[in-house]
């Protein structure tokens, strides 16, 4: 029996990274704590989501961590017996310039080395994709079938109950006021509740990760950023494909929106510029940007009524991507930090690369390439372009 209060492992932050990760881990038969601030699991960033899963980035570590999450994700219902709302739908990215056309097309090389199962469709292909996609100046754009999305909150919530049933113990409604260390080993934390014991703390406190970093006397260059998002009535399915946007547009670098099985379309909008700081007011400003987008795109979207919009935080690095792995100091300090907004679609291959870092003593190649791209110190220059 595990004596009260001392654990292998311990987890801040029980959301779209720390649940899956304290199920994998849990699963590996790891003692676990998770702590977190809020009343359940999946109550900061993780709630704010749209649900949109991909391994259609621009980046190697980030095509990997998609392809494994987007295999749990497909799966889930088949081996688990939980509807999640999976749904293959596929990404479209859209290219109306000639610029985000050659983008687009030259990323399918790394993509496609990768393993991507993704092609170039061109202007009369994507129209029979999305009949109604605006065809004035579509070019064409990149198709990868096996995204998709599902239900953030029921995904989240699943990966939570098998956690417990594996084991993890889960506080809520609890925040850490420190993490003990001594002789320059991790050894616990402290909460406004109690203390715990364990030799491994994971940091997966998403937009908090910066203040979780200090109490270990890192400086975690993550900074949250506001984003709103909403969703419409219901109405007779007619699209397949999350669409993307990545052309610039009125006061927002891109637009993403997709129609989920029962009706009803989630859109969200990218801020530019960025708008820094932990306020998650919606405002009046978001509605009319991204409806000008939206229909746009598709002109059939211009009565849809919106239901609701709301406002999260993306947990931002310099540029555009996670920070995983060990700290150099202290020992024992595990991060998994800065998603970037894609923690969701990022969670169960995230987690179950921190219970291979912690439980295995040889990593895999692929392993390895991912922490090195991702590792703390790197110089963070330029920008992951699919971000």
């Amino acid at each position: 029996m595990n004596p009260q209060g001392i654990f292998d492992v311990i987890v801040i932050g029980a959301g779209s990274i720390g649940t899956p990760a304290a199920m994998y881990m849990a699963q590996a038969g790891l003692k676990v704590l998770v702590v977190d601030q809020f009343a359940s699991p999946g109550q900061g960033s993780n709630k704010a989501a749209i649900g949109g899963v991909r391994a259609t980035h621009s980046d190697p570590a980030k095509i990997r961590l998609g392809l494994q999450s987007t295999k749990v994700f497909s799966t889930w219902q088949e081996e688990h017996g939980q509807d999640i709302e999976w749904h293959s739908g596929g990404y479209c990215f859209v290219a109306y310039t000639e610029q985000d056309e050659k983008s687009l097309q030259d990323l399918l090389v790394i993509q496609k080395s990768y393993g991507l199962n993704i092609d170039w469709l061109d202007g009369q292909a994507i129209r029979e994709l999305i009949p109604a996609i605006n065809p004035l100046g579509l070019r064409g754009g990149t198709f990868s079938p096996d995204d998709g999305h599902c239900s953030n909150l029921l995904a989240n919530h699943a990966f939570y109950l098998s956690a417990r049933q594996a084991g993890a113990v889960f506080h809520f409604h609890e925040t850490v006021q420190a993490i003990s260390i001594h002789n320059n080993r991790v050894t616990g934390v402290v909460t406004d509740r109690g203390s715990y014991q364990a030799a491994i703390v994971v940091n997966a406190a998403g937009p908090w990760a910066a203040q979780v970093g200090s109490m270990a006397g890192l400086s975690h260059p993550v900074m949250p950023d506001s984003h709103e998002a909403g969703i419409t009535e219901p109405v007779a399915p007619f699209i397949g494909p999350l669409i993307v946007d990545i052309h610039p547009g009125d006061h927002s670098a891109n637009i993403y929106f997709y129609q989920q099985n029962t009706g009803q379309f989630n859109f969200c909008l990218t801020p530019e510029p960025h708008i820094w700081g932990y306020n998650c007011n919606e405002t009046s400003d978001f509605l009319p940007l991204v409806s000008k987008r939206m229909i746009s795109l598709v002109p059939r979207l211009a009565k849809l009524r919106v239901r609701r919009t709301w406002r999260g935080l993306y947990p931002m690095t310099p540029d555009g991507s996670p920070i995983i792995g060990w700290a150099d100091q202290p020992d024992g300090y595990l991060m998994a930090i800065g998603m970037c907004g894609q923690g969701f679609m990022f969670g169960p291959g995230v987690g179950s690369l921190l219970t291979r870092i912690i439980t295995q003593n040889e990593l895999s190649v692929q392993d390895r390439e991912i922490l090195y791209i991702l590792r703390s110190n790197r110089d963070f220059i330029g920008n992951e372009m699919l971000k």
